[in-house]
Protein backbone atom coordinates (compact mmCIF):
# COMPACT_ATOMS: atom_id res chain seq x y z
CA UNK A 1 0.00 0.00 0.00
CA UNK A 2 0.98 3.50 -0.19
CA UNK A 3 2.54 5.86 2.82
CA UNK A 4 -0.20 6.76 5.52
CA UNK A 5 -1.89 9.57 4.52
CA UNK A 6 -1.51 11.62 7.26
CA UNK A 7 2.04 10.81 7.09
CA UNK A 8 2.49 12.69 4.22
CA UNK A 9 2.51 16.26 5.99
CA UNK A 10 5.51 14.75 8.72
CA UNK A 11 7.52 13.26 5.97
CA UNK A 12 7.60 16.52 3.97
CA UNK A 13 8.42 18.89 6.97
CA UNK A 14 10.85 15.82 7.85
CA UNK A 15 12.43 16.67 4.87
CA UNK A 16 12.66 20.66 4.81
CA UNK A 17 13.88 20.28 8.53
CA UNK A 18 16.12 17.70 7.79
CA UNK A 19 18.76 19.54 5.62
CA UNK A 20 22.17 19.92 7.22
CA UNK A 21 21.45 18.39 9.97
CA UNK A 22 24.65 16.02 10.00
CA UNK A 23 26.73 19.29 9.82
CA UNK A 24 25.34 20.31 13.36
CA UNK A 25 27.49 19.03 16.64
CA UNK A 26 25.41 15.67 18.72
CA UNK A 27 25.08 17.87 21.27
CA UNK A 28 22.85 20.50 19.32
CA UNK A 29 21.19 17.85 17.77
CA UNK A 30 20.45 16.04 20.71
CA UNK A 31 18.33 19.59 22.09
CA UNK A 32 16.62 19.55 19.07
CA UNK A 33 15.19 16.18 18.98
CA UNK A 34 14.01 16.69 23.03
CA UNK A 35 12.36 20.29 21.60
CA UNK A 36 10.64 18.24 18.82
CA UNK A 37 9.61 15.71 20.91
CA UNK A 38 8.15 18.33 23.55
CA UNK A 39 6.20 20.06 21.27
CA UNK A 40 5.04 17.18 19.51
CA UNK A 41 5.67 13.70 21.56
CA UNK A 42 1.72 14.28 23.08
CA UNK A 43 0.37 15.28 20.14
CA UNK A 44 1.48 12.16 18.15
CA UNK A 45 1.58 9.55 21.00
CA UNK A 46 -1.17 8.58 23.34
CA UNK A 47 0.01 9.76 27.56
CA UNK A 48 -1.13 6.62 29.04
CA UNK A 49 -2.70 6.79 32.18
CA UNK A 50 -0.74 8.34 35.45
CA UNK A 51 1.06 5.00 36.81
CA UNK A 52 0.64 4.40 40.39
CA UNK A 53 4.13 5.60 40.91
CA UNK A 54 7.09 6.85 39.40
CA UNK A 55 10.50 6.48 40.91
CA UNK A 56 13.97 7.30 39.61
CA UNK A 57 16.56 5.24 40.72
CA UNK A 58 20.73 5.57 40.21
CA UNK A 59 22.24 2.73 39.43
CA UNK A 60 25.72 1.67 39.49
CA UNK A 61 27.47 1.09 35.65
CA UNK A 62 31.16 0.95 34.77
CA UNK A 63 32.50 4.38 35.28
CA UNK A 64 29.86 5.65 36.80
CA UNK A 65 26.13 5.31 37.24
CA UNK A 66 22.68 5.56 35.22
CA UNK A 67 19.06 6.34 35.73
CA UNK A 68 16.56 3.72 35.86
CA UNK A 69 12.85 4.96 35.86
CA UNK A 70 10.18 2.66 37.64
CA UNK A 71 6.65 3.24 36.35
CA UNK A 72 4.81 1.13 38.68
CA UNK A 73 0.61 -0.09 38.17
CA UNK A 74 -1.98 0.12 40.72
CA UNK A 75 -1.98 -2.95 43.17
CA UNK A 76 -0.30 -5.68 44.96
CA UNK A 77 2.80 -6.64 43.45
CA UNK A 78 5.46 -8.97 42.99
CA UNK A 79 4.83 -7.44 39.59
CA UNK A 80 6.47 -8.86 36.01
CA UNK A 81 9.65 -6.36 34.90
CA UNK A 82 9.70 -4.76 31.25
CA UNK A 83 13.33 -3.31 30.60
CA UNK A 84 12.50 -0.33 28.31
CA UNK A 85 15.48 1.11 25.89
CA UNK A 86 14.49 4.27 23.94
CA UNK A 87 16.29 5.08 20.25
CA UNK A 88 17.52 7.57 18.72
CA UNK A 89 20.99 5.80 17.00
CA UNK A 90 22.95 5.39 20.38
CA UNK A 91 23.53 9.19 20.39
CA UNK A 92 20.11 11.15 20.71
CA UNK A 93 17.13 10.49 22.71
CA UNK A 94 15.78 10.90 26.38
CA UNK A 95 13.49 8.59 28.84
CA UNK A 96 11.55 11.88 29.44
CA UNK A 97 10.50 11.58 25.23
CA UNK A 98 9.11 8.10 25.92
CA UNK A 99 7.10 8.60 28.83
CA UNK A 100 3.85 8.47 27.18
CA UNK A 101 4.96 5.03 25.86
CA UNK A 102 6.16 3.48 29.34
CA UNK A 103 2.88 4.82 30.94
CA UNK A 104 0.65 2.82 28.24
CA UNK A 105 3.01 -0.08 28.87
CA UNK A 106 2.76 -0.29 32.45
CA UNK A 107 -0.66 -0.29 32.60
CA UNK A 108 -1.57 -2.39 29.43
CA UNK A 109 0.72 -4.54 30.98
CA UNK A 110 0.49 -4.41 34.54
CA UNK A 111 3.73 -4.98 34.86
CA UNK A 112 6.75 -2.47 36.14
CA UNK A 113 8.05 -0.65 32.87
CA UNK A 114 11.91 0.39 34.01
CA UNK A 115 13.32 3.15 31.40
CA UNK A 116 17.23 2.91 31.33
CA UNK A 117 18.89 6.46 30.58
CA UNK A 118 21.84 4.48 29.11
CA UNK A 119 25.11 6.77 28.38
CA UNK A 120 25.01 7.74 24.44
CA UNK A 121 27.65 8.48 22.11
CA UNK A 122 29.99 9.92 20.48
CA UNK A 123 30.88 10.98 24.22
CA UNK A 124 30.06 6.92 25.46
CA UNK A 125 30.77 4.97 22.78
CA UNK A 126 30.29 0.92 22.39
CA UNK A 127 30.50 -0.55 24.18
CA UNK A 128 29.10 1.59 27.04
CA UNK A 129 25.54 1.99 25.84
CA UNK A 130 25.22 -2.07 25.92
CA UNK A 131 27.18 -2.31 28.91
CA UNK A 132 25.06 0.38 30.85
CA UNK A 133 21.66 -1.23 29.57
CA UNK A 134 22.91 -4.67 30.83
CA UNK A 135 24.33 -3.54 34.38
CA UNK A 136 20.62 -1.80 34.82
CA UNK A 137 19.30 -5.51 34.24
CA UNK A 138 21.51 -7.33 36.37
CA UNK A 139 20.46 -4.31 39.11
CA UNK A 140 17.27 -4.90 38.96
CA UNK A 141 17.41 -8.54 38.41
CA UNK A 142 19.34 -8.15 41.96
CA UNK A 143 16.68 -6.07 43.54
CA UNK A 144 13.50 -7.80 42.92
CA UNK A 145 12.56 -7.75 45.99
CA UNK A 146 13.30 -4.68 46.84
CA UNK A 147 11.35 -3.66 44.10
CA UNK A 148 8.16 -5.39 44.64
CA UNK A 149 9.24 -7.46 41.21
CA UNK A 150 8.13 -11.18 39.95
CA UNK A 151 12.14 -12.45 38.85
CA UNK A 152 10.94 -14.83 36.89
CA UNK A 153 9.01 -12.47 34.70
CA UNK A 154 11.61 -10.34 32.90
CA UNK A 155 11.41 -9.02 29.28
CA UNK A 156 13.72 -6.27 27.52
CA UNK A 157 12.55 -4.28 24.62
CA UNK A 158 13.25 -1.17 22.64
CA UNK A 159 13.00 0.98 19.39
CA UNK A 160 15.40 1.41 16.68
CA UNK A 161 19.09 1.82 18.57
CA UNK A 162 17.06 0.80 21.59
CA UNK A 163 15.96 -2.44 19.80
CA UNK A 164 19.61 -3.14 18.71
CA UNK A 165 20.64 -2.72 22.50
CA UNK A 166 17.40 -5.06 23.68
CA UNK A 167 18.96 -8.07 21.26
CA UNK A 168 22.45 -7.15 22.79
CA UNK A 169 21.46 -7.54 25.95
CA UNK A 170 19.45 -10.42 25.32
CA UNK A 171 22.56 -12.02 23.76
CA UNK A 172 24.76 -10.89 26.85
CA UNK A 173 22.59 -12.55 29.50
CA UNK A 174 22.73 -15.71 27.48
CA UNK A 175 26.48 -15.48 27.12
CA UNK A 176 27.24 -14.03 30.23
CA UNK A 177 24.59 -16.38 32.45
CA UNK A 178 22.51 -13.41 33.41
CA UNK A 179 18.54 -13.13 34.38
CA UNK A 180 16.87 -15.53 32.31
CA UNK A 181 14.49 -13.13 29.91
CA UNK A 182 11.01 -14.47 29.01
CA UNK A 183 10.72 -12.04 25.75
CA UNK A 184 12.15 -9.72 24.02
CA UNK A 185 10.04 -6.84 22.32
CA UNK A 186 11.62 -4.92 19.02
CA UNK A 187 10.23 -2.39 17.29
CA UNK A 188 12.15 -1.30 14.28
CA UNK A 189 15.48 -2.63 14.87
CA UNK A 190 19.02 -2.11 13.88
CA UNK A 191 20.50 -5.88 13.71
CA UNK A 192 23.13 -5.54 10.91
CA UNK A 193 25.82 -2.17 11.35
CA UNK A 194 27.40 -3.07 7.83
CA UNK A 195 24.11 -1.42 6.34
CA UNK A 196 23.73 -4.68 3.89
CA UNK A 197 20.36 -6.06 4.34
CA UNK A 198 17.89 -5.66 1.96
CA UNK A 199 15.56 -2.14 3.31
CA UNK A 200 19.29 -0.15 2.34
CA UNK A 201 18.44 -1.44 -1.18
CA UNK A 202 14.73 -1.76 -1.47
CA UNK A 203 13.69 1.61 0.30
CA UNK A 204 14.53 5.04 -0.88
CA UNK A 205 15.67 8.06 1.05
CA UNK A 206 12.94 10.57 2.11
CA UNK A 207 11.06 8.82 4.98
CA UNK A 208 12.41 10.55 7.62
CA UNK A 209 15.75 7.77 8.22
CA UNK A 210 17.91 8.07 4.93
CA UNK A 211 20.81 6.42 4.77
CA UNK A 212 23.96 8.85 5.46
CA UNK A 213 21.80 9.25 8.56
CA UNK A 214 22.08 6.00 9.90
CA UNK A 215 26.33 6.02 8.67
CA UNK A 216 26.32 9.17 10.46
CA UNK A 217 24.93 7.64 13.41
CA UNK A 218 26.98 4.64 13.06
CA UNK A 219 30.09 6.66 12.68
CA UNK A 220 29.60 8.37 16.20
CA UNK A 221 28.95 5.12 17.83
CA UNK A 222 31.71 3.27 17.02
CA UNK A 223 35.51 4.09 17.40
CA UNK A 224 36.35 2.21 15.03
CA UNK A 225 34.61 0.94 11.49
CA UNK A 226 35.79 -2.74 11.97
CA UNK A 227 33.67 -3.44 15.17
CA UNK A 228 30.29 -3.35 12.55
CA UNK A 229 30.99 -6.82 12.61
CA UNK A 230 30.83 -7.56 16.19
CA UNK A 231 28.01 -9.41 17.50
CA UNK A 232 27.32 -6.82 20.05
CA UNK A 233 26.85 -4.50 17.74
CA UNK A 234 25.20 -6.45 15.10
CA UNK A 235 23.72 -9.37 16.71
CA UNK A 236 22.14 -10.48 13.02
CA UNK A 237 26.01 -11.52 13.20
CA UNK A 238 26.33 -13.60 16.17
CA UNK A 239 27.66 -16.85 15.70
CA UNK A 240 24.80 -18.57 17.12
CA UNK A 241 21.11 -17.34 18.17
CA UNK A 242 20.08 -20.52 19.77
CA UNK A 243 18.57 -20.36 23.72
CA UNK A 244 17.49 -16.61 23.38
CA UNK A 245 13.78 -15.32 24.14
CA UNK A 246 10.87 -15.51 21.69
CA UNK A 247 10.87 -12.10 20.20
CA UNK A 248 8.46 -9.79 18.81
CA UNK A 249 9.54 -7.96 16.25
CA UNK A 250 7.90 -5.18 14.01
CA UNK A 251 9.10 -3.45 10.63
CA UNK A 252 7.51 -0.90 8.95
CA UNK A 253 6.96 -0.70 4.92
CA UNK A 254 9.25 2.97 4.35
CA UNK A 255 11.93 2.14 6.78
CA UNK A 256 15.50 1.19 5.38
CA UNK A 257 15.98 -1.19 8.71
CA UNK A 258 12.96 -3.36 7.43
CA UNK A 259 15.45 -5.80 5.95
CA UNK A 260 17.61 -5.55 9.69
CA UNK A 261 13.89 -6.91 11.30
CA UNK A 262 13.37 -9.85 8.63
CA UNK A 263 16.74 -10.82 8.79
CA UNK A 264 16.71 -10.97 12.12
CA UNK A 265 13.34 -12.73 12.57
CA UNK A 266 14.62 -15.23 10.00
CA UNK A 267 17.71 -16.20 12.18
CA UNK A 268 15.91 -16.50 15.03
CA UNK A 269 13.67 -18.96 13.76
CA UNK A 270 15.89 -20.81 12.31
CA UNK A 271 18.00 -21.68 16.28
CA UNK A 272 14.75 -22.58 17.00
CA UNK A 273 13.24 -19.67 18.82
CA UNK A 274 10.07 -18.89 18.87
CA UNK A 275 9.27 -15.10 16.67
CA UNK A 276 6.43 -13.39 15.90
CA UNK A 277 7.02 -10.96 12.81
CA UNK A 278 4.61 -7.89 11.95
CA UNK A 279 5.57 -5.28 9.16
CA UNK A 280 3.01 -2.49 9.64
CA UNK A 281 1.74 -1.45 5.71
CA UNK A 282 2.29 2.10 4.84
CA UNK A 283 4.32 3.07 7.83
CA UNK A 284 7.59 5.20 8.53
CA UNK A 285 10.39 4.43 11.14
CA UNK A 286 8.77 6.24 13.67
CA UNK A 287 5.18 6.09 13.06
CA UNK A 288 4.70 3.42 15.21
CA UNK A 289 4.55 5.57 17.54
CA UNK A 290 2.12 7.70 16.68
CA UNK A 291 -0.57 6.62 18.70
CA UNK A 292 -2.73 8.92 19.20
CA UNK A 293 -1.94 10.41 15.21
CA UNK A 294 -2.78 7.20 13.70
CA UNK A 295 -5.26 4.78 14.27
CA UNK A 296 -2.99 1.84 13.09
CA UNK A 297 -0.18 2.68 15.38
CA UNK A 298 -2.44 2.26 18.26
CA UNK A 299 -3.70 -0.43 17.83
CA UNK A 300 -0.32 -1.74 16.97
CA UNK A 301 0.79 -1.05 20.33
CA UNK A 302 -2.26 -2.86 21.62
CA UNK A 303 -1.33 -5.78 19.90
CA UNK A 304 2.47 -5.56 21.34
CA UNK A 305 1.12 -4.94 24.50
CA UNK A 306 -0.84 -8.07 23.96
CA UNK A 307 1.51 -10.10 23.29
CA UNK A 308 3.69 -8.63 26.27
CA UNK A 309 0.94 -9.86 28.34
CA UNK A 310 1.04 -13.38 27.30
CA UNK A 311 4.79 -13.83 27.56
CA UNK A 312 4.64 -12.94 31.10
CA UNK A 313 1.49 -15.30 31.42
CA UNK A 314 3.32 -18.13 29.77
CA UNK A 315 6.18 -17.85 32.34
Amino acid sequence: MGLEPRLHPLVLLGRLAGKGDLAKSMAVRREESARLSRSLGWTVMRPGPEPAETIDRQVPAEGGSIRVRLYRPAGVGPFPLYVFLHGGGWCVGTIDERDPRCRAISAGARCVVASVEYRMAPENQFPTPPEDCYAALLWLAAHVDELGLDGSRIAIGGESAGANLAAVVCLMARDRGGPRLCHQWLDVPATDATLSQSGHRDVRDGYLLDRDVIQDYTDHYLADPALVTEPYVSPLLAADHSGLPPAWIMSAEFDKLRGDADAYAKALTEAGVSVQSTRLAGHIHPSFAFTRLLRSSLEYENRAIAALVAAFAGT
